[in-house]
């Protein structure tokens, strides 16, 4: 069992390193041209940032994580929910979706699953900010050279309640699994962008997409509370949380804990022995 358990682990780290290396080749290429032309914050490139090899690290574990955990939590959810127990029955439940949702066209469906995760991550995002669950949110904003690699920083718990939640609650309600297939892609190179060194604001663009500039000010030491979303800035404008000063930059990063380590492990056990935030 000990063996098959290894095998299978290796088996899931070598599929990310496949699904992952591609991404990182082309966006460790793109994006250093594109902020030499429009930087946001001048300095060094992203292969020198401070932390590189934490942001690394969390780019292998993340994917690894993310996919056991969505596969056994929806499994479990199926069994309870739908009285589902065997394996291939489950399988086929999800082929291409199940309920009213399934019946829809993949390009509605697609639209409904944008929309309706990121609202509920925007809250999700902002729940984080408060209490007990920053600490474990901090840990993303621990990085003081926020660059494109710094997209998949997140701790286990933020994932747990923010995007696996939201992602196993798609495919509960009836989201083909065939939506996740296209739109995947597009949801990592969103990340990518908004975490990139860009003065980009998208123009008048700036009140319905998150834009580099929109989202780097939310990750600026100086200000708080501000521009949770990940997708659609919208919710920001529609909820107050909008923060873009006209004709500024964001500047200073990170938090303002100095104990915070660097590091994969260390960082995944370090909220876990602090206190709640005052």
């Amino acid at each position: 069992m000990s063996w098959h358990f290894l095998g299978e682990a290796s088996g899931q780290f070598l599929l990310s390193l496949w699904h992952v290396v591609p991404w990182l080749a082309g966006a460790g290429l793109v994006f250093p041209v594109l902020s030499w032309l429009s930087p946001c914050n001048k300095g060094k490139p992203w292969w020198e940032k401070r932390g590189l090899g934490t942001d690394l690290a969390y780019w292998i574990f993340v994917p690894v994580f993310s996919r056991y955990l969505r596969i056994w939590v929806t499994v479990v959810a199926t069994m309870l929910l739908f009285g589902i127990t065997d394996g291939d029955a489950i399988a086929r439940f999800y082929d291409h979706g199940h309920g009213a949702l399934a019946q829809l066209p993949l390009w509605q469906q697609g639209v409904i699953y944008l929309v309706a995760t990121d609202f509920l991550l925007y809250w999700s995002h902002r729940v984080f900010h408060e209490g007990f669950l920053w600490k474990y949110h901090a840990v993303h904003h621990a990085s003081k050279d926020v660059e494109w690699i710094s997209a998949s920083r997140f701790h286990p718990v933020n994932l747990a309640l923010g995007t696996c939640a939201v992602d196993i609650a798609a495919l509960l309600s009836g989201i083909s699994p065939e939506v996740f297939i296209v739109l995947g892609p597009f949801t990592t190179i969103a990340s990518l962008f908004v975490h990139a060194n860009l003065n980009w604001t998208l123009g008048p663009l700036k009140y319905v997409v998150v834009s580099p500039v929109f989202h780097r000010w939310h990750h600026a030491s100086a200000v708080q509370g501000k521009n949770f979303a990940s997708t659609f800035s919208l919710w920001d404008w529609m909820f107050g949380t909008f923060h873009m000063p006209e004709g500024a930059l964001p500047g200073d990063y990170g938090i303002d804990d100095e104990r915070m380590p660097e590091g994969l492990m260390p960082q995944l056990i370090y909220p876990l022995i602090q206190g709640e935030r005052a």
